[in-house]
């Protein structure tokens, strides 16, 4: 997850290395905060620091909060916003208010709770670090469906418990190497998708034509089985031929890929449809198929095609719709 990277872990390794350590977390915003709510700031007892609060507005004041919090050992809950003397000083003047909840690690959030978060990080399984106010933080993979599916920290109706999101990475499998891959890979790298396209097609999938992406030169079923298809992951088929495309198609809709976009025209997707049919897919099924593919916005060329494709895997990602 962009918001997050590798914060978590980070923060881990300096409390384990002697250093001290806190996570400091979005946890409300008002108006026009520059982070959204889950962001995450590791700082050391040294003050060193890792990631973002607030794009910089505030950061120097919450690692003066965090260095005292570590030596306290205790949690501190802060709030900045323009009527705020102080976070006007550090520069939040653009409107908004923002709270910050900063957790010592070791104390106010145990080392075995945040190393089962970076676990459950590393091996690709939704996680949710929940922090009661008068009880020690946990994390949970289950029970927080619609929070996972939204990718959306906050607290629980009680006001009182906040619930921070930690989804695996975006990523984005691309079937076939062509020219609308060519520009949809940057432009998903660019909001936070780890792309990887598929093509056994030697001279469409090669690092000319895709400079520092990862291209795998299987059949698209063996690939996409290679890579693992799960609720973070968006498929989308690009080559026009059902050879390549359907044994992919035919993976994605057994998993819970949150995104299938498939190339072609109205009559080419009909008979896509009539196809997965046929290999025993129902209507429920095939209706998480986004063919044509993209927004109807009239794009025109490759480019307008791939910002056609990557607005709707957004719409879906956030709306679930």
């Amino acid at each position: 997850m962009t918001d997050s990277d590798d914060i978590p872990q980070i923060a881990l390794d300096w409390h384990r290395a002697g250093r001290g350590a806190a996570l400091a977390t979005v946890v409300q915003t008002w108006g026009s905060a520059p982070r959204r709510i889950g962001a995450m700031l590791a700082v050391s007892g040294a003050g060193d620091m890792a990631g973002s609060v607030s794009g910089g507005c505030v950061e120097g004041a919450v690692v003066a909060e965090a260095i005292e919090a570590i030596a306290e050992g205790a949690a501190r809950m802060l709030e900045y916003g323009v009527a705020d003397g102080d976070a006007f000083a550090v520069g939040l003047a653009c409107g908004g208010t923002i709270r910050v909840l900063v957790q010592p690690v070791g104390s106010a959030l145990p080392e075995a709770v945040l190393a089962g978060l970076t676990e459950a990080r590393a091996a690709r399984v939704p996680a949710a670090l929940v922090s009661p106010q008068d009880a020690p933080p946990r994390v949970e993979t289950s029970g927080h469906a619609e929070r996972f599916r939204m990718d959306r920290s906050g607290f629980e109706e009680d006001g009182e418990t906040f619930v921070a999101i930690h989804n695996p990475p975006l990523r984005l499998i691309v079937v076939g190497a062509v020219h609308i891959a060519q520009t949809l890979v940057p432009m998903a790298q660019a909001v936070g998708y780890d792309p990887v396209v598929i093509d056994p097609r030697s001279a469409f999938a090669s690092a000319a034509r895709f400079p520092g992406t990862r291209l795998l030169d299987d059949w698209p079923d063996d690939g996409v089985r290679a890579l693992g298809l799960d609720g973070r992951t968006a498929l989308v088929l690009l080559t026009h031929d059902p050879k390549l495309d359907d044994p992919a198609l035919t993976e994605a809709l057994r998993s819970e890929v949150f995104y299938i976009g498939a190339l072609g025209s109205t009559r080419t997707h009909a008979a896509r449809l009539d196809r997965m049919r046929a290999a025993g897919f129902g209507e429920d099924d095939l209706a998480r198929i986004h063919g044509p593919v993209g927004l109807d916005i009239g794009a025109a060329g490759p480019a307008e095609i791939a910002l056609s494709i990557l607005a709707q895997m957004t719409q879906v990602l956030r709306r679930g719709a």
